[in-house]
């Protein structure tokens, strides 16, 4: 870990003399090259962590490459960045220096890529510390990020990676002398770890997204784009829906909707089953379940399912921490809730945030563009999804987001940002101002003379007792004018 942060540190210093063209040129090249092996190493993260779908991670490193660098390609982070010519402020934009980049096990390649990419874009270096379960794919992506740069022109070194992942070795990195920012996602307690590294750090809290189907929604559609997010790589965005609330004007609806689009509800006995398979420990979700299919899940608990389910449901009316069915779940198990109306639904989703995704994200689905702006300003979120797939809409991929796999979630959350993270925020903007205004400082004479009037006043106003006449304005004056003879 020490030698990855010299080698990163050395390379960065010879990245500072970087042209924009040059720098362009090494983020083009990289991204290329990443988007081209996006589906072999899909297949080689799912092979490694057992976790997702590989079809649907080539969708996430395509995101974590082409998108974001289409996001980011026009951007200037080289030298002067911006001008106010009428207020004569120049913006200059310089590197942090070393990132350290910490990589969950849920998406250890496209979360790889993106963060790679918009370190180089800032003439950053980055040390990526993968997850444990997730060496050789993480690492894999980064010998394909580095290889690109390299042939671009990039100083060697830039890029570096731990092959020999772990929570102590993380822990040093993110203490290292020599790195500037930290980029952590992962688990509460790693982003918590890196907030008190003494580091600057944009860490992400976790998602318990709710996602509510008001009684106006286009139902067939909104049904289809959730089934459609939750089953997508098996749950595993931290954007993901993990629970639906529904008007109970169309519960009959909305079931008939989900079951058509496999999804599996549970009976009262099978859903008590599951519930100790979902979490065996109040509070703590199973990591077995995490990222697996819903047959592996069913298999588990012992339960048969159809063949075909997408995504297996359990009715709910509770929320807490010793609620299985209400807790983050990052796999295709949804809890479901029936709401009485709109401030039924409101109480419901603040409740799901509250014992863990505050800060997040919420989405919405419905056809009263009203209800939708009144979530949005009343709910203690981020980022709020309408009438989309929120797992990809977070993220960008369905709607005019900003494309990242950091998403903030402000200081709802504990976070410093509630932005979707990108290459902005690894720059430092100097700002070099012109004079514009005159200003004229007293004199010191003038400053002694206000002060010997102050005095004055003060004693005459003293001797003379609250109960006086004289107004203080009256001496002031008249001392002032006194002074200004004696001083001649």
């Amino acid at each position: 870990m020490r030698t990855a942060v010299k080698t990163a540190k050395e390379a960065q210093l010879k990245f500072m003399s970087y042209t924009q063209q040059q720098v362009d040129d090494i983020v083009k090249a990289v991204a290329e090259v990443a988007f081209k092996e996006s589906e072999r190493l899909a297949y080689m993260a799912v092979e490694e962590t057992g976790m997702g779908v590989a079809v649907h991670k080539k969708i996430k490193n395509e995101v974590g490459s082409r998108d974001v660098y289409e996001s980011i390609k026009d951007m200037k982070t080289v030298g002067i960045i911006g001008e106010d010519k009428v207020k004569k402020v120049v913006e200059i934009a310089a590197p942090f220096g070393v990132v350290a980049g910490i990589i969950p096990t849920t998406n250890p390649t496209s979360t790889a890529f993106f963060k790679t990419l918009i370190s180089l874009k800032t003439r950053n270096a980055i040390v990526v510390s993968p997850h444990p379960y997730a060496v050789n794919c993480t690492h894999e992506a980064l010998k394909v990020c580095d290889a690109a740069a390299v042939k671009a022109g990039a100083p060697e070194g830039l890029i570096q990676c731990l092959t020999m992942s772990s929570m102590e070795a993380t822990q040093q990195l993110m203490k290292h002398p020599d790195v500037n920012l930290i980029l952590a996602t992962g688990g509460g307690a790693l982003v918590k770890a890196a907030y008190s590294s003494g580091k600057p750090a944009y860490g992400v809290g976790p998602g318990n997204v709710p996602v509510y189907i008001e009684r106006s929604a286009k139902v067939e559609k909104a049904v289809r784009d959730i089934v459609n997010s939750k089953s997508f790589d098996y749950g595993t965005i931290c954007a993901t829906e993990q629970a639906i609330v529904v008007d109970k004007n169309i519960l009959e609806l909305v079931n008939r909707e989900l079951k058509k689009n496999g999804a599996y509800i549970l009976s009262d006995e099978e859903k008590r089953i599951m519930e100790k398979v979902v979490s065996p420990s109040p509070g703590k979700v199973n990591p077995k379940i995490v990222g697996r299919s819903p047959q592996t899940i069913a298999k588990l608990a012992g339960i048969s399912i159809p063949e075909g389910t997408r995504v297996i449901i359990g009715m709910e009316t509770k929320v807490g921490k010793d609620v299985p069915f209400s807790l983050e779940k990052l796999s295709p198990v949804f809890a479901m809730y029936v709401a009485d109306d709109v401030n039924h639904a409101k109480e419901i989703c603040m409740s799901l945030l509250d014992i863990g995704g505050r800060g997040h994200s919420l989405s919405i689905h419905t056809e009263n563009d009203s209800i939708a702006r009144e979530f949005a300003v009343e709910m203690p979120v981020s980022r709020i999804m309408v009438n989309t797939m929120s797992s990809v809409g977070a993220v960008g991929g369905t709607t005019g987001l900003m494309p990242s796999f950091t998403l903030g979630c402000g200081t709802f959350g504990g976070n410093i940002t509630s932005d979707n993270v990108t290459a902005k925020h690894l720059l430092n903007i100097k700002r070099m101002a012109y004079g514009t205004k005159e200003v004229t400082l007293p004199s010191h004479q003038e400053v002694e003379k206000n002060s010997t009037t102050d005095q004055v006043v003060s004693e005459v106003m003293t001797k003379v007792g609250s109960d006086g006449d004289i107004d203080p304005e009256v001496v002031k004056n008249l001392v002032s004018e006194i002074v200004k003879q004696l001083t001649k």
